[in-house]
């Protein structure tokens, strides 16, 4: 007895351990949260949902419908139609990544349905048309990432009218072979611009003056690995960068490009002197003196026509100018030759001397002095006998 008694005491020890053990067979399971497309996994939660290289041609439309963070990447989407993503409205959506889904096209009302949404990342995509009204249902968007998505066609004209009503905060426009600053892309109250990455030489005056706008004065740059040419052309933009070094925010990596001499060089190390023009790099002194070639050759052109019209209009008044020029020349030609023969006679009596003595004609170099010829001897002169008349006898 006493050993039941110790065996039963000793159960009762366990007995609460195995109740709580047993607890949760008992207690029935939780609502399981909405399941993720087939196409995708969700990381987590059902609040951030990736979608990677599944070849998607359309937007998943099982999405959770408290999907936070969306990600489609490496499908062929082509097309973001009209409301794509509308037929599940996903009220708080907040950030949506398209990258290398081989979008060229972006209708109207593409984004329909996604009111909260922040942050649009359609990088890597070979975008060809945007709608006007291709973000006109996301107005809560700050956040737009165009990274490499600029390279197939020039859409500067088309993205300046399909963000003409957002309010973005930072555009990220990396790696889309830029040679200029985009002005028409920064829409008042942006305040964070990447253009990492690009073909920009050097920012000219017009465009950081356009910098210094009241609109855009809060703006910070991304200019990391730009090709900068360090000539006489960059003199304005050092200027602004020693000015406002805090607004560029690479502004201490920035690195010349070339020429030689400079390559590697620090932009904030370089004084504005000794940055010389190289006219034979394609930079903007190369082009203004370019261009003033070939101003002055087309004066001389101009120059050259109004001559050959003149000629052209005058030129029986020049014929008759060449003909008695001519008959001139003529007349003078032949009073030299004339002269020419005078002189060379040797019979022509020689001119004077200056006292008044006869000259005499200066005879070639090498040849003997002539003999004067001897004068003829005097003719007798004749003797005239004077008739005298007979007398005359008278009777």
């Amino acid at each position: 007895m006493a050993r039941r008694q110790a065996r039963a005491a000793g159960g009762g020890r366990w007995l609460p351990w195995l109740g709580l053990a047993l607890l949760p067979l008992a207690v029935p399971p939780a609502a399981a949260p909405a399941a993720c497309p087939s196409a995708c996994y969700c990381v987590a939660t059902p609040e951030l949902v990736q979608c990677r290289y599944e070849r998607l041609e359309e937007p998943p439309r099982e999405l959770p419908a408290a999907v936070h963070n969306l990600s489609i990447a490496g499908s062929n989407l082509s097309v973001l139609s009209r409301a794509a993503f509308a037929a599940r409205p996903l009220r708080d959506l907040r950030l949506l990544r398209l990258r290398h889904d081989n979008i060229h096209t972006i209708e109207d009302m593409a984004l329909q349905g996604l009111p909260a949404l922040r942050t649009l990342d359609l990088s890597h995509n070979p975008l060809l048309s945007v709608a006007a009204g291709a973000f006109a249902g996301v107005p809560l968007l700050r956040t737009l990432q165009l990274n490499q998505a600029l390279l197939a066609a020039p859409l500067e004209e088309q993205l300046a009218l399909a963000m003409r009503n957002l309010s973005l905060r930072r555009l990220e426009l990396a790696g889309n072979a830029l040679q200029a600053l985009p002005a028409a892309l920064l829409p008042p109250g942006l305040e964070e611009l990447d253009l990492r990455n690009n073909s920009l030489q050097r920012l000219a005056a017009a465009e950081l003056r356009s910098l210094d706008a009241p609109e855009l004065r809060g703006l910070r740059l991304s200019l990391g690995a730009n090709p900068l040419s360090c000539d006489c052309g960059l003199r304005p933009f050092l200027a602004w960068l020693r000015a406002a070094a805090a607004r560029v925010l690479d502004a201490r990596s920035l690195r010349c490009a070339g020429p030689p001499g400079l390559r590697g060089t620090a932009l904030l190390r370089l004084r504005p002197e000794a940055l010389a023009c190289a006219h034979s790099d394609g930079g903007e002194p190369g082009r203004l003196e370019t261009a003033s070639y070939v101003f002055f050759g087309i004066v001389l052109a101009l120059i050259g026509i109004v001559f050959l019209m003149v000629l052209y209009l005058n030129r029986r008044g020049i014929k008759r100018w060449l003909h008695n020029l001519r008959e001139a020349c003529r007349d003078q030609m032949e009073g030299y030759h004339y002269r020419y023969e005078q002189d060379a006679d040797p019979r022509a009596p020689a001119p004077p001397a200056s006292d008044g003595t006869p000259g005499t004609r200066p005879r070639p170099c090498g040849s003997r002095p002539s003999t004067p010829p001897r004068p003829a001897p005097a003719s007798p002169r004749p003797i005239h006998r004077l008739a005298t008349a007979p007398p005359k006898i008278g009777l």
